[in-house]
This record gives structure tokens, sequence and C-alpha cells, in this order.
């Protein structure tokens, strides 16, 4: 055996180690429901606990991960205001990737995923507010020829 082939195994099992360890987080005993959200190259994982309405955000408090844009924090919390649920649940999330925007809504679809986990009556009013849809939209992308993905040069008459 070479070093080349034995040190493969170590490293991908290092790897799934290392993917567990990430969820240690959602794994407590109060946990209701665990859901994926995804928007443009944003990823959100939120869990769903007993509690009276906290929203943590990457260890963070949600207004101090928003940076204080009230608007998307309300985003995120649109779906469980709209089943009146706001002291229910403590809501702990996981982001990563892309912007502040594609996060709000990565997370906001995660959170009404979860909600219908917990009880799939609540399925019906959040697909009517569209809240159980996910955005397709993502960046296009540059073709040859062009500066950006529609931006062409500047055209020269002469």
């Amino acid at each position: 055996h070479s070093k080349g082939i034995s040190s493969p195994s170590i490293l991908s099992y290092k790897k799934r180690e290392n993917s567990v360890n990430k969820l240690n987080i959602f794994n407590h005993q109060d946990r209701f429901a665990i859901a994926t959200g995804r928007r443009k190259e944003a990823i959100a994982q939120v869990g769903l606990f007993k509690g009276q309405g906290q929203l943590i955000i990457n260890k963070q408090e949600g207004i101090d991960y928003f940076q204080g844009n009230f608007i998307r924090l309300s985003l995120v919390q649109a779906p469980i205001e709209l089943l009146d649920l706001q002291n229910h649940f403590n809501i702990i999330v996981k982001v990563s990737g892309g912007g502040l925007s594609g996060q709000a809504d990565a997370i906001k679809l995660a959170l009404a995923r979860a909600l219908c986990k917990t009880n799939l009556s609540y399925r019906q009013s959040l697909k009517m507010k569209k809240y159980l849809t996910r955005n397709p939209k993502c960046k296009e992308r540059r073709k040859y020829g062009l500066k950006k993905a529609r931006k062409a040069p500047q055209y020269s008459k002469r």
C-alpha cells in the first residue's frame, strides 16, 4: 500500500464527522422540526424549539444579524406571524452563502417548511401566501462579447 491510498478514507471520515458536528446545535430534546431553505447562493437551516419567540441567526440575535434592518427581519418572521405563533417557538438558524437579502429569503422558506412539519394544517395558509414556493431566480451568467450578463461594451460609430 502507498500513502496515497489510505489517506482519502481518513479524510472522508473526518469530513463526515465534521458534518455531524455542524448539526449538533439542532439535536436537542425540545426540538419540533428542522428544515432547509435556499435562495440565490444562500442556504439556511432552521430548527424550531419550545420557547418564547426568540430568533437566533448564526449565534446572534435576529436584529443584530440583519444590522438593524427591520424590513428583512419582518420578512423572515412573516410565516410565523401569519399563523400567529410568535411566542410559541424559539427559532435557531444556521445560514451561509450569499448576501443578507438572499439569506433572509432562504430563512423565510426554511421557517415555512419547518412550520409545515409541526402541523400539516398550516400548509394551506402558507401555500396561499406563497411562503412554500422556492424563488428560482439567480444571477444570470456572463456571455462572451459582453461586459456583464447583458451590458454591451460602449458602441463607437467611427
